[in-house]
Parts: C-alpha cells; sequence; structure tokens
C-alpha cells in the first residue's frame, strides 16, 4: 500500500506559472494507492499564476479510477462565485466513511489575517482491514492556532480509538445511523507546518491516554535518528529561508510492523513543497 502526501501550492511552480498537469505526471510516476494534498485552488485569480481552474475538478478528472474526496476550509464568494482553497484525498481502495473536519481558528490578536483550516478523514477498506487515513493542512503563521488545532488533532484521535472499543453494528437504525467500523488504526498525514523539534510536534506526539493508539512519526520509524530529509525551501523557491520539514506520515503504534519506507521525493519542481512516499507491507 503506497500513500502519497504532497502540498501543491496550487500547481505554481517556481517561475510563477501554473503547470497542474506536470503536478498530475509526477504522481502518476509514483503510482499510490491513496493521494493526499493540500493547497488545491479554484476560481482563485489573484493567486500568483492566476489559479482560476477549478484544480479539484483537473485532479478528478485526472484520476478517475479513483474516489475523491474534497475540503474547502477556505471558501469566500465573489459575484456569488466560490473561491476555494483547500485539500483533496484520492483512493484507488473503497471508501466506506468520510468527514470533514473543521478545525479550531482562534483569535489570535499578533496574526488577524489567516484561514480556516480543516482535515479530512476517511475510512478505506484497505489491504489487511479498514484502516483510517487522514490529511490536513495546519496554520503556519499564528503559533496560538496551530496548538489549537493540534490539541483537536489529539482529541479526534482519542475519540476515534474510544469508539473503536465500542463499536457494535445497529442494523435496526435508520440508514444514516449505520455508518459501521471506524478503526482506530490510522495514518496521519499532511503538511502540519512545524519542524521535528517544535512544542506541537511533541505535543501531537505525546504518550497516549489510556484506550489510546500511541502515535509515531513513520520518519522516525524508518530511518531513526537519520537526518531528515527536507520537504520545502528545495529547487531556489523563496519559501522558507532554509530546506526544512513541514511535511509527515504518523502512524498509529499498531502499523509499525506494516511500514517499509517513508520518502522524499526531492527531484521536482512543481510545487514549492516535496511529495512524502510511505509505504505499507
Amino acid at each position: 500500500m503506497r500513500v502519497v502526501s504532497w502540498n501543491i501550492h496550487w500547481g505554481c511552480g517556481k517561475d510563477g506559472r501554473i503547470r497542474i498537469h506536470a503536478i498530475i505526471d509526477v504522481l502518476r510516476k509514483l503510482n499510490p494507492d491513496v493521494i493526499c494534498l493540500q493547497e488545491v485552488a479554484s476560481n482563485h485569480p489573484e493567486l500568483e499564476g492566476s489559479a482560476t481552474a477549478s484544480q479539484f475538478k483537473q485532479l478528478g478528472g485526472a484520476f478517475g479510477g479513483y474516489h475523491m474526496i474534497d475540503q474547502t476550509p477556505s471558501e469566500i464568494y465573489r459575484n456569488n462565485l466560490p473561491r476555494l482553497f483547500g485539500n483533496v484525498l484520492l483512493s484507488k481502495y473503497r471508501i466506506t466513511q468520510a468527514q470533514r473536519h473543521v478545525l479550531p481558528w482562534p483569535p489570535d490578536p499578533e496574526h488577524p489575517a489567516g484561514m480556516p483550516r480543516g482535515m479530512i478523514e476517511t475510512v478505506l477498506d484497505a489491504p489487511g482491514g479498514k484502516l483510517r487515513v487522514l490529511t490536513t493542512h495546519l496554520e503556519y503563521y499564528s503559533p496560538l492556532q496551530r496548538q489549537a488545532q493540534v490539541r483537536r488533532l489529539r482529541e479526534l484521535h482519542a475519540e476515534a480509538c474510544a469508539r473503536a472499543a465500542i463499536y457494535q453494528p445497529e442494523l435496526a437504525l435508520e440508514p444514516p445511523f449505520q455508518l459501521g467500523f471506524r478503526p482506530a488504526s490510522a495514518i496521519y498525514c499532511g503538511d502540519f507546518n512545524f519542524a521535528p523539534e517544535a512544542a506541537d510536534y511533541c505535543a501531537l506526539l505525546a504518550a497516549p491516554v489510556q484506550g489510546e493508539l500511541a502515535l509515531l512519526d513513520a520518519w522516525q520509524v524508518c530511518h531513526g535518528d537519520l537526518a531528515r530529509a527536507p520537504t520545502a525551501g528545495l529547487h531556489g523557491y523563496k519559501w522558507p529561508d532554509k530546506p526544512d520539514c513541514y511535511d509527515y506520515f504518523f502512524v498509529t503504534e499498531d502499523l509499525v510492523p506494516r511500514v517499509k519506507a517513508l520518502t522524499v521525493q526531492s527531484e521536482t519542481a512543481a510545487s514549492d513543497h516535496q511529495p512524502v512516499v510511505l509505504d505499507l507491507a
């Protein structure tokens, strides 16, 4: 099972031109079973390169053999037309449940601007059984908001573990209540906008409370203390100041024996971030 996570920067390359086909070409070469993307845009002509097309439709059309879930936490209307910005999850495997979580966005006087953030949660019929795959893009500018979002991720993880422990099918209930099993086993991925030494990183990986599955950094599972491959700041992009790691895969402890590889595809310059690839047995 191969999962790719990538902040695609609305397909805008370092020359300021949008080439969504370049993003699609890289993804096809990687041949993932599940694709998790951040910074997907639609009808945003003011973004660098003028992101006027619906990239959600372009990606959905390019990967017609996949099931697609999208989420646009930033939805702004001008002249009654939506300008959308958010996340996409595409899966070859059957999706049995999907939830679109809206993450906290507390007012921050030091950073009054910003945008709403969200997380897609899916339950997949994957090899080895049902598995949750979640993708998100956390706040960059406001530490206060990002910390609140990390706390919410841990709350949602605790909730999922608790629900999995008490799940019983209730076939007598009306169909909307029959959501089926939502496992504790999970893969969390995306652009978390924190460095590995940050307090937010430590908070997300804090010791589990009773009944929770621990979350572990897939890079450390695969590579131990080996220096991390940077996931942003390559190929001459103006941001960030130096290459660093902002994009991660976190897995529940029960999946650790299945983790085969975690790699960063550093060759492509199609985005200011690099694709990150997780392979599970």
